[in-house]
């Protein structure tokens, strides 16, 4: 119990936070608070090996895309193939709802996305993100979640590529997901 008490006491700082008051995604937001909510996120999904772009319009998006998909097989959420052609698909693309700045977490709706498996199954995931989506604590994002008329039935959350130490306890990347992560967010000016 002790240790359970002192860990929790570590959590303190993040339930004395004010919330930032994005929960309705037609509020502005000040650029300020959008920007380092993603330089957060930025940084604390690249400690979990994923990968980050910025990306400031549509074609910095495509670019970063095909950079990253250039000769690999794509499956797209938009899209999804067959369960059986994904299989042979190298890289999977959809868009996340919303991510949490404090972990690097993404958080795909089942509600949203046509397909889970394309996140799920390829060995590399790309992830688009609007940058007004993410906020700065899974608090937060659940509220913002509550503030809809239907909570979705399935929602996936994401943190770096798939990663398990069930193996002998030895670290081993991809074998319950992707091998990689690349998350592109979209920060309009």
């Amino acid at each position: 119990m002790r240790s359970i008490r002192s860990h929790l006491a570590l959590s303190a700082p993040y339930e004395s936070r004010e919330p930032r008051t994005n929960t309705d995604p037609c509020k502005s937001v000040s650029p300020s608070v959008v920007s380092s909510v993603v330089a957060e996120f930025k940084r604390n999904l690249e400690a979990v090996d994923g990968h980050c772009i910025i990306a400031r319009n549509k074609l910095e998006v495509e670019a970063a895309v095909t950079r990253i998909t250039e000769g690999k097989r794509i499956a797209s959420s938009d899209a999804p193939p067959s369960v059986q052609d994904l299989f042979n698909c190298d890289v999977g693309i959809t868009w996340a709802q919303a991510g949490i700045a404090e972990t690097g977490t993404l958080m795909l709706d089942s509600a949203a996305e046509q397909n889970r498996l394309v996140s799920l199954v390829p060995p590399v995931h790309i992830a688009i993100l609007d940058a007004s989506r993410i906020y700065a604590t899974l608090g937060e994002t659940l509220a913002m979640l509550q503030s809809g008329d239907e909570i979705s039935p399935a929602i996936t959350f994401i943190t770096g590529p798939s990663r398990t130490a069930d193996i002998e306890l030895t670290l081993t990347v991809g074998v319950h997901g992707p091998q990689e992560l690349h998350v592109i967010i979209i920060e309009r000016n």
